[in-house]
């Protein structure tokens, strides 16, 4: 019998490789794990986590406006980035002495370097060393990508946002997706004057178009000043390191910083997958069954480099959902459908399920749907308005999607998402008693819909 140095060995020590590589050891298995970054990954270094607290700087203002519409008599003063920053970067090295103690706690050995595949059983480390395992599991994520064009060096990506020594004055942000949204609010909030290209006719491809009108109606609202069917026609260095940008609808403007946010791609590069025959799709990402098993039956892949759904929790879903495969003997496919998600763009959104659109080119659905001025911003005198969305099937009732664009979205989504998850129809929401006086009873008290489809 072939004895292995590892019964696993993880590359990757972001969210799903570190929660592999703890469960796979609490069964007894013995477990190696390289990471040539910091440990925590994209989401706590580099994603979600950073980002959510730099939401939460940027809502101060609107909330210092709203406490002197309250009565609060205050002086507001200036934001301090290098303050905000060294407080973000010692969260983030706490962050990651968290994930290093609970890997040490749970027996499991790391590696601080970069590994590849040797072959199906083998591991090569940066540092010319070979560990061989039974188990390999990819779990390497994905990196945001510079578009292919003169000068775009020039240009930030979402990594560098965390890293920026002082806060530009002006920035163009290049994109629509959800982390180019983000970041509009985010910097814009900051007192950044903030431009938005995007090449598409509305922003949020993909999601709900009612929802994402009414957010992009409201970015504008709140100083973002977003242009569509807009890309960079040609950039070039300026004076003082600023960056002098031509767009496609005949602008002609300096800014001091330039954010491409135009995409991510699976971080597959360097990893020995092309030689040893590992399956890739067309977008670089690692090819995978409903068990996150490769077509080389020893290596398996979670989170984004499989690029099947980008998001933290599903990574860690499909961990878990790989260590009952494989070290307990509970064949544990990962269920992909009606996942609740959050975009923390100004205002929140937070969606489960089918969108309007999707759903009416499915079957037919009635759509109720209300949107109006929360009580707490129209006291302020803030012209805010909130959106309360559900998507139902004409023939099972079932709701089949719901979105949310209000303050706190995320919160209400991932209640509403469980009930959704579940199988809810209409009248189950018909039946639950309002909690008032709040946004979310809304969801409880549309009776009419305001369409059919």
């Amino acid at each position: 019998m072939t004895e292995f140095d590892y019964d696993l060995f993880v590359i990757g020590g972001g969210s799903g490789g570190v929660r592999a590589a703890r469960v796979a050891a609490a069964t007894g298995a013995r477990v190696g794990l390289a990471e040539d970054s910091r440990m925590g990954g994209t989401c706590v270094i580099r994603g979600c986590v950073p980002k959510k607290l730099m939401v939460f700087a940027s809502a101060y203002r609107e909330t210092f406006d709203d406490a002197r519409a309250y009565g609060w008599d205050l002086t507001e003063g200036a934001f301090d980035w290098p303050r905000f920053s060294g407080q973000l970067d010692a969260e983030l090295d706490r962050l990651e002495g968290v994930y290093r103690k609970l890997l040490n706690g749970s027996g499991v050995e790391i590696f601080d370097l970069r590994a590849r595949l040797a072959d199906p059983h083998t591991v090569a480390l940066a540092d010319g060393r070979k560990m061989t395992a039974k188990h390999i599991l990819i779990a390497t994520g994905g990196r945001p990508v510079r578009p292919d064009m003169p000068n775009a060096h020039l240009g930030m990506v979402s990594d560098d946002i965390f890293q920026m020594k002082q806060l530009p004055r002006s920035i163009l942000i290049v994109g629509g997706g959800y982390i180019a949204c983000e970041f509009a609010g985010i910097l814009n909030g900051l007192g950044v004057a903030v431009t938005q290209f995007y090449r598409g006719a509305q922003i949020l491809r993909g999601f709900d178009d009612e929802a994402r009108g009414l957010i992009a109606e409201m970015m504008g609202e709140k100083g973002v000043d977003l242009h569509l069917g807009t890309d960079i026609v040609e950039m070039n260095p300026a004076a003082d390191g600023a960056i002098r940008v031509l767009g496609s609808n005949g602008s002609d403007k300096i800014y001091d910083a330039v954010l491409f946010a135009t995409g991510r791609t699976p971080n597959t590069r360097d990893l020995g997958l092309a030689d040893l025959g590992v399956v890739m799709g067309r977008q670089g990402e690692i090819v995978v069954d409903a068990y996150s098993q490769t077509n080389i039956p020893s290596v398996y892949a979670i989170g984004d480099v499989t690029n099947r759904v980008t998001l933290t929790p599903v990574a860690i879903r499909e961990a878990m959902g790989f260590v009952e495969t494989v070290f307990k003997g509970n064949p544990t496919p990962v269920d992909h459908d009606l996942i609740p998600s959050a975009v923390f763009t100004q205002p929140e959104f937070g969606t489960v399920g089918l969108s309007e659109e999707a759903a009416r080119a499915q079957e037919p659905v009635e759509i109720y749907a209300t949107s109006f001025r929360p009580m707490q911003t129209a006291f302020a005198g803030r012209a805010d308005r909130v959106m309360m969305k559900l998507v139902v099937s004409q023939a099972t009732r079932k709701v089949l999607g719901c979105h949310i664009v209000a303050p706190q979205a995320g919160e209400m989504i991932q209640l509403a998402g469980i009930a959704i998850k579940m199988g809810a129809t209409k009248e189950d929401f018909d039946r639950t008693v309002a909690v008032h006086p709040t946004m979310s009873e809304e969801l409880v008290t549309m009776k009419t819909p305001v369409r059919m489809a």
